[in-house]
């Protein structure tokens, strides 16, 4: 049967539309788009002319877009970074986030009157604003009167105005509509229905139903997406099909039949955009979960990629900027997927399986097959475990979603029914973290792979192959169980990592983000942990790739989260002696979070204490006797009082910093002024904050930066970079090479990255 492809041409006429005034200038995007429908038309072809007629449509509406933003008074604040008085309405909930300088709240709003320069605009234009903890109570919908400097915001292109750094707290001049105030209390009634179950209940059933991932636990949200299971972290198509689907279950129940079913859905459906927010991502959800109802009913195949087509026209009509977004490009792929790959794949699998088997197999192997280019290209790895942790945790999703749901509803007129009612929802949430941490925790649940155009490129020829190849392997059970089985062998069995560690490596810069996590070969399987870094994974992954099972001693220079936070992954699986860590317990919730980790209380590190360590030499260089043991909380103090330790391994002389600051540092510089070194590892990251004839003056030839790729701290700084390298020092960075080693050769000294 030869498939009508009008519609999904209309949609892939329209991506691409929406992509060239993403990356293109907009009159070059117009004139490419107009050359198109010129040369459809001559070659008077509908489905081309179709096609190129909605990537004009979508390049048109960017353009209009674009337009008021770049050009007019309001975009000369922008430009001039003025300081303004503004009336906002609000459009997203508050969030925290980690700042450069601190942590901030993020909202965003849309701008309807600016007073800047001695006069007054009235326009609509979005805008993101950057704030305070005294915004975190705003509620959506509100409308504030706010002032602060307008200024151009990089990080969102052509999509906002620009981002607007607010002075003071929120003044509120009206609440939220009705529909808000009723959709913020069905969502804070989804959250108490659960709050006597346990931690990851309570958090994991909001973001299941609406998408509310608010105070999900970062190791809880890693190991989801390692196994593939990230989809249900955020509001997503599966979400408004299960919600809405039950809703018409409901109304078939009740009586509900013909035109009256239509209207159920469409109340349904604005009903969940409410509660889940009118944020983009939402209302993309919801187009693709429409198309999924649409899919499951009669001629669902057809009908379905018909409307897939129609709904990708629609939404970037809508907004443009969505075509360059990660979720809605696994959206499209996931849906597209179901609805042309898995029947194919289904109906081979039926030749030896039931069909409800081959049914259940074949949609999240199509997803994935689908979405695995772009996974690849956003998280820098391939899981292997995804499909058989969706197909495990299938059966948890739905109670999870719709009595969670119910729960809330239920709970709007008395909490504790509500919170019966929920309580299966958070039993199957339960099974669900079970899938997740069991499956992260295999030994190749997933693969690292890397973000560049070449490595993109050969996972993308990969998912074409298994397409093309996929309903001849599925046909017959030969194949079809041979396949399986080498993948569960695969993912059972650790692989080795040829060539790593080298012999004779004395020091290991682990690739951990944005963080420190460095290791000292203390002989045969062992080793000294200067650093946990942020991850525990991260870190127990480097370990396991150095092949070290005893850690004697471990070393936390400082308490942020970006040295402590992995301390649980050296942990795992080893046996591990002493724990040293700083005189000043600052932050206090990072000290309190090392101290709920280990079994016995830290040692503090001593001044001057010289030690052998396996085959490591050890001296304590900082702190000073007597320092601070409480900091202001202003993260400096913190990092200044950062044990700095001298060590010796094969015959190498490494300056382990921290993030130790310009005071300390030229406290060093005058307390060992002679001081010189082989390989230093920068301190802080790199950051311009530093004492560079302190950093010179050491002679080292090999320089370290422990940094994150693409970190918004500017790290490292350029300048310190150049410094160190005018002295003659190689600088190794783990944002450029991966995991680094430091090797000792009869020469002196070797590296070599991994990355």
């Amino acid at each position: 049967m030869v498939r009508d492809l009008r519609l999904p041409l209309l949609g892939v006429g329209a991506w691409s539309g929406g992509l060239a005034a993403a990356g293109l200038p907009a009159w070059l995007s117009l004139a490419l788009a107009l050359l198109a429908l010129g040369v459809a038309a001559c070659a008077r072809s509908w489905p081309a002319l179709a096609c190129a007629i909605a990537a004009l449509a979508v390049v048109a509406v960017a353009t209009l877009r674009v337009a008021p933003f770049g050009t007019g008074p309001v975009a000369d604040l922008v430009a001039q970074r003025a300081v303004v008085s503004a009336r906002v309405s609000i459009t997203s909930d508050p969030r925290a986030v980690a700042g450069r300088f601190g942590d901030l709240v993020v909202v965003r709003g849309t701008l309807t009157h600016v007073t800047g320069r001695g006069a007054t605009y009235s326009l609509r234009a979005p805008v993101v604003l950057l704030a305070d903890d005294a915004w975190l109570a705003v509620r959506l919908g509100s409308e504030v009167r706010v002032s602060g400097r307008l200024a151009p915001d990089d990080g969102h292109g052509a999509a906002v105005l620009g981002v607007l750094s607010v002075r003071g707290p929120p003044v509120v001049e009206s609440g939220p509509d009705a529909w808000w105030r009723a959709a913020a209390a069905v969502r804070t009634s989804i959250r108490e229905s659960v709050a006597p179950r346990g931690e990851h209940a309570r958090e994991l059933v909001p973001s299941l139903v609406v998408g509310d991932d608010s105070g999900l636990d970062p190791a809880l949200a890693e190991d989801f997406r390692t196994t593939g299971l990230t989809h249900l972290l955020a509001v997503s198509g599966t979400n408004l099909t299960l919600l809405v689907g039950f809703l018409l279950i409901v109304g078939r129940w009740c009586g509900v039949r013909g035109r009256w079913t239509y209207a159920l859905a469409a109340l349904g459906i604005v009903g969940f955009v409410l509660i889940a927010r009118t944020e983009p991502s939402v209302v993309r959800a919801a187009a693709m979960g429409t198309v999924a109802l649409i899919g499951m009913g009669s001629n669902g195949r057809e009908r379905g990629t018909r409307c897939l087509g129609a709904a990708v026209f629609a939404l970037l009509l809508v907004d443009p900027g969505l075509a360059v977004t990660a979720g809605f490009a696994l959206s499209v792929l996931a849906t597209g997927g179901i609805l042309f790959l898995a029947p194919t794949w289904r109906d081979a699998m039926t030749r030896w399986l039931p069909r409800w088997v081959a049914e259940a197999v074949s949609v999240p192997l199509a997803a994935q097959v689908a979405c695995t280019p772009v996974v690849t290209a956003i998280s820098g790895q391939i899981s292997l475990v995804a499909v058989i942790a969706n197909l495990l945790a299938a059966p948890a999703v739905a109670p999870a979603t719709v009595l969670g749901l119910a729960g809330g509803l239920v709970g709007l007129l008395w909490t504790p029914l509500g919170q019966v009612v929920a309580a299966p929802a958070a039993w199957s949430v339960s099974w669900i973290v079970v899938v997740a941490q069991r499956g992260a925790a295999l030994p190749t649940a997933a693969v690292e792979w890397g973000t560049g155009p070449v490595a993109l490129a050969v996972v993308t020829l990969g998912c074409v192959a298994v397409v093309v190849s996929a309903p001849r392997l599925l046909r017959s059970p030969v194949t079809g169980v041979g396949c399986s089985v080498l993948l569960v062998v695969t993912v059972l069995t650790r692989p080795p990592t040829p060539g790593w560690p080298t012999a004779g490596w004395v020091l290991a810069m682990c690739d951990v983000g944005q963080g420190d996590a460095l290791v000292l070969n203390a002989g045969a399987g062992a080793g000294v942990v200067v650093d946990a870094g942020p991850d525990p994974e991260l870190i127990d992954r480097c370990l396991d790739r150095l092949e070290i099972t005893h850690v004697p001693l471990v070393v936390l220079t400082h308490f942020h989260a970006d040295h402590v936070d992995g301390l649980s992954g050296v942990l795992e699986d080893r046996t591990v002696g002493e724990v040293d860590v700083t005189s000043m317990v600052d932050p206090p919730q990072g000290a309190a979070a090392v101290g709920r980790t280990l079994a016995a209380p830290p040692v503090v590190a001593a001044y001057g204490l010289t030690r052998e360590v396996g085959a490591v030499r050890l001296q304590t260089l900082w702190p000073l006797p007597g320092a601070p043991t409480a900091g202001v909380g202003d993260g400096s103090a913190a990092n200044d009082a950062s044990v700095v330790l001298l060590a010796q391994v094969g015959g190498v002389r490494i300056l382990l910093t921290g993030d130790i600051e310009p005071p300390g540092q030229l406290a060093l510089r005058r307390t060992l002024p002679d001081l010189a070194v082989d390989v230093l590892k920068v301190p802080h990251h790199g950051s311009r904050h530093q004492d560079l004839d302190f950093l010179t003056g050491l002679r080292a030839r090999l320089a370290l930066v422990s940094v994150g790729a693409d970190n918004d701290y500017g790290h490292p700084d350029p300048g310190v970079v150049t410094a160190l390298t005018q002295t003659g020092a190689v600088v190794r960075r783990t944002d450029l090479d991966g995991d680094v080693l430091v090797l000792a050769t009869d020469d002196g000294i070797a590296v070599r990255g991994r990355g």
